[in-house]
């Protein structure tokens, strides 16, 4: 493995004694292929992982069983920091590979021998596992408050003020969308319909309209 220094957490490691680790398979790296479920909900996390490659999507289970992504996280973000050192080390939602992925895994006890001997190591750790927090915490308030209409107007203001146009232009499918802000594909349809019918949008295929800008204020 090379290039360590473009990642946050490993460049506090001296470059000697991480070959030392990788020379003798103290660290590993795994690699999964897109789609691949990397952890299930309620598996034990036995290890730090760090991103190397790839894109890595936080899920929850709906009622009827879809999936719908939390978040996202990317090269030099970690996982399992905050779960580690817990009395219930297991995870709470499951853990994707949204593309093809390489992740570097740092074991409890050689996690905890680093922060131990390692100021710097220990500094960059406690600010991922504290950033993670923040990011985890305000995703699942704002799934856990907002009604189905407001996650959608949220939605489109936010691509309003990014297009600078009133027909917003779907990039992605309605399915990807409804992922996206957490609700299930048929939840979404049923409420498009409805604000269609309002008079506050219209739709197709590829695009959504803002009748009324009232949504969005």
């Amino acid at each position: 493995m090379k290039n360590i220094e473009k990642y946050t957490l490993l460049n506090t490691i001296p470059h000697e004694l991480f070959q030392d680790y990788l020379s003798r398979k103290i660290l590993k790296v795994s690699v999964y292929k897109k789609g691949q479920v990397i952890h299930f909900d309620g598996d034990k996390c036995s290890c730090l992982e760090v991103i190397l490659e790839g894109k890595v999507v936080i899920e929850r289970i709906g009622e009827n069983g879809d999936l719908f992504t939390i978040t996202e996280f990317y090269p030099d973000d970690i996982l399992g920091g905050n779960l580690i050192f817990s009395r219930n080390p297991y995870y709470p939602m499951t853990i994707s590979a949204r593309t093809d992925v390489e992740i570097l895994e740092i074991e409890k006890e050689i996690l905890f021998e680093l922060c131990c001997n390692n100021r710097e190591f220990l500094y960059e750790f406690l600010q991922l596992i504290s950033g993670n927090a923040l990011i985890l915490g305000d995703k699942i308030k704002h799934y856990a408050n907002r009604s189905i209409r407001d996650s959608i107007c949220a939605y489109l203001k936010n691509e309003y003020y990014l297009q600078n146009t009133y027909k917003i232009r779907l990039n992605t499918t309605k399915k990807a969308l409804a992922e996206r802000i957490g609700i299930q594909r048929t939840s979404l349809s049923r409420e498009l319909q409805k604000m269609k019918k309002e008079g506050l949008i219209v739709y197709d295929a590829t695009s959504i309209t803002i009748i009324d800008e009232k949504i969005i204020q």
